[in-house]
């Protein structure tokens, strides 16, 4: 059985990329201190507020104006795990460009979608309690499935295949959880 440090050898779904470890459990600490300590706010979808809370650096997209804008920059703090989320993912130092934070208290999640189509790569960090990472595809005859589990201080990519042609969420958690992902611009 391989164990969660090591690369699938065959990806689920085309195009999506994990490792286990991505960061060691005194980093880890570290990220979800600095997290809580961010002026985080419910995620806003239109008329609807979620659960979850976010905040995103270097760009930031408004769901109930549909806008797009440049917002803070990324704070010095997340420098080291932004480089190392652009080596894992294969990308060229200073391609990512937009942070989203984001804390789920029990009972948060996260629906099935697509990451607005500004955004290219997506590298998502996953902290404190594990979750599912959820995928689906469209199809005729109903959806394909996928699914990886993503233990604490995991890491995975989404380009290709899986960035553009499925959809994916995260279930309702039972125990706390912080995320951090990362997304280049489009080209």
């Amino acid at each position: 059985m391989a164990s969660n440090l090591d690369l699938f050898p065959t990806p689920v779904v085309s195009g999506l990329a994990f490792q286990g470890e991505a960061v060691a459990s005194g980093e880890e600490a570290d990220l979800i201190e600095r997290i809580d300590e961010q002026s985080l706010s419910p995620f806003r979808f239109q008329q609807w507020t979620g659960k979850r809370l976010t905040r995103s650096f270097g760009w930031s997209y408004d769901f109930e104006t549909g806008s797009f804008t440049q917002t803070e920059p990324i704070p010095e703090w997340l420098y080291t795990v932004k480089r190392r989320a652009e080596r894992f993912a294969g990308l060229a130092e200073g391609d990512l460009v937009q942070a989203l934070l984001i804390r789920y208290d029990p009972g948060a999640g996260i629906g099935w979608h697509r990451d607005r189509p500004v955004f290219g790569h997506v590298v998502g960090l996953s902290l404190g309690n594990a979750a599912t990472l959820r995928l689906r595809q469209r199809r005729a005859d109903g959806f394909r499935r996928a699914k990886i589990e993503l233990p604490p201080r995991s890491i995975y990519h989404l380009s290709g295949e899986v960035r553009h042609n499925w959809e994916h969420s995260i279930a309702p958690l039972e125990l706390p959880r912080w995320s951090i992902t990362f997304r280049s611009l489009a080209r």
